[in-house]
């Protein structure tokens, strides 16, 4: 199956579900792409777990300033109202419930909305982070993804493999061919790529898919 939404376009489609005003917090890698794609008309405020509140969108190249970065170590900029405090004051915010929304990476997430996304196993270079108090800490959990893996293999099971980062957080998916909701322990298909089946994207998740009476396209613009 060679049709599949670029990582720009699951970032561009997490980014529409994001309230206006909201405040979020995005994850390494992947996940700091969704910041590009705020819709018209609305902002959000992004956090990040070292202490910045309402930063801006990363600098031109060469324009960087490197004692003003996120938690991926990526350059950022100020914007009117940016805040900085303390990574302890950080973690309270998390901890307290103050944010509305994360959207982190995955390895795997399972239909219970377990998520592993800190370690691949013995072999692998962990990296917890603030993970595992997002997870907990934000009103809302997203994950955003590759539908499979590198090697074809489901990142959507039916019970994790890999070391957990939370129990029971996840609600939303946005991969590369569908958006997925957990709902009762069930993956439950919102959307899908209009040029894959049904039967095709079954093949590709390694538990049911719930197919409710609608199914939107998941479509994105190019970028």
């Amino acid at each position: 199956m060679n049709a599949r939404l670029s990582n720009a376009q699951i970032a561009w489609r997490a980014a529409q579900d994001i309230a206006d005003g909201a405040y979020v917090n995005l994850g390494i890698g992947l996940p700091e792409m969704v910041a590009r794609f705020q819709p018209p008309g609305r902002e959000a405020i992004f956090h990040t777990e070292n202490g910045i509140l309402g930063f801006g969108e990363a600098p031109p190249a060469g324009e960087e300033d490197w004692d003003l970065i996120n938690a991926g170590k990526k350059a950022v900029t100020e914007k009117p109202g940016t805040a900085f405090f303390h990574h302890a004051d950080s973690f309270a915010m998390v901890r307290g419930g103050h944010l509305d929304v994360a959207i982190l990476g995955a390895y795997e997430v399972a239909e219970t909305g377990d998520l592993a996304n800190w370690s691949t196993g013995p072999k692998g270079v962990p990296a917890v982070g603030g993970a595992m108090d997002l997870v907990h800490g934000a009103k809302r959990v997203a994950v955003i993804t590759d539908h499979v893996t590198k090697d074809g293999k489901p990142k959507l099971v039916k019970r994790c493999s890999l070391p957990l980062t939370g129990v029971a957080c996840v609600t939303r998916v946005y991969t590369s061919l569908a958006v997925v909701d957990v709902e009762g322990g069930r993956f439950v298909l919102r959307e899908k790529l209009p040029q894959i089946s049904l039967d095709e994207l079954q093949a590709l998740t390694g538990a049911e898919l719930v197919l409710p009476d609608a199914i939107g396209d998941l479509v994105a613009p190019e970028l």
